[in-house]
């Protein structure tokens, strides 16, 4: 990966619809080479797709909540049960297993206090093998960037 794909790729971080005239001309190439780099961006899987960023309050998902579980066992069954019910939670939209005195941070989305309160009473209360969790309720979100590039 050169300087021309990495501006290539910082281009599409920003606007994902631009079109390959406006990132052609972002970067200094014409529309043809430009859209061979990107292919090839895609094949290689430095590109994995394009997504529309939704904005969470004007959903009603007022509220995010970062959850740190510990589970009561490691074993790999364990693990990818865990993991098989996570997927199933839509509330939950990231799952890091993570090194430290907890094994999985979650980021929730929710309505509200109430609305967490439901999800973990009717999901995470439910799902088995979880020793202790411990929530935290996002009060302000200091930085949201896109990946750094080294542009």
């Amino acid at each position: 990966m050169d300087a021309l794909d990495k501006k290539i790729l910082s281009v599409l971080q920003g606007n994902a619809r631009a079109s390959l005239q406006e990132i052609g001309a972002a970067v200094g190439l014409s529309a043809s080479p430009c859209w061979a780099r990107i292919r090839k961006l895609e094949e290689s899987g430095v590109i994995e797709g394009y997504t529309v960023r939704l904005n969470p309050q004007a959903l009603g998902l007022a509220d995010t909540v970062l959850v740190m579980v510990t589970l009561d066992s490691h074993s790999d069954n364990t693990l990818e049960k865990f993991g098989e019910v996570l997927a199933t939670i839509p509330e939950v939209v990231e799952a890091h297993l993570v090194s430290g005195e907890y094994d999985y941070l979650l980021r929730v989305v929710v309505r509200d206090t109430r609305d967490y309160e439901r999800l973990l009473r009717e999901k995470l209360y439910k799902i088995k093998g979880i020793r202790h969790s411990q929530s935290s309720f996002v009060l302000r979100t200091l930085k949201k960037s896109d990946l750094p590039l080294g542009v």
